[in-house]
């Protein structure tokens, strides 16, 4: 899982935790990885980020699931479950 902020994102700062905490209880094998939108500028329009908070999901090197502002920690959890656990169970 990439993790698109910048600094003065509250509502990054607000989520951000709450997706780590989902990670940690229920989806240990997804890597989270915060990258700054402001200090990559370059890796943000590679990656086709323009608002954040955005969060990318990979699974095997693809991309399977992009969100963007108003994201939803249950969306989320539904987006991850099935391509998870059919992976690592």
């Amino acid at each position: 899982m990439v993790y698109f902020t910048t600094s003065g994102c509250n509502v990054c700062k607000a989520l951000k935790p709450k997706i780590k905490q989902l990670l940690s209880d229920h989806f240990s094998k997804v890597e989270f990885i915060e990258i700054n939108a402001e200090e990559h500028i370059e890796l943000s329009a590679d990656f086709s980020v323009f608002a954040v908070p955005t969060i990318l999901i990979y699974f095997n090197g693809t991309e399977h699931y992009r969100k963007s502002r108003y994201i939803s920690i249950q969306e989320i959890s539904t987006l991850i479950s099935r391509p998870y656990h059919l992976l690592f169970d």
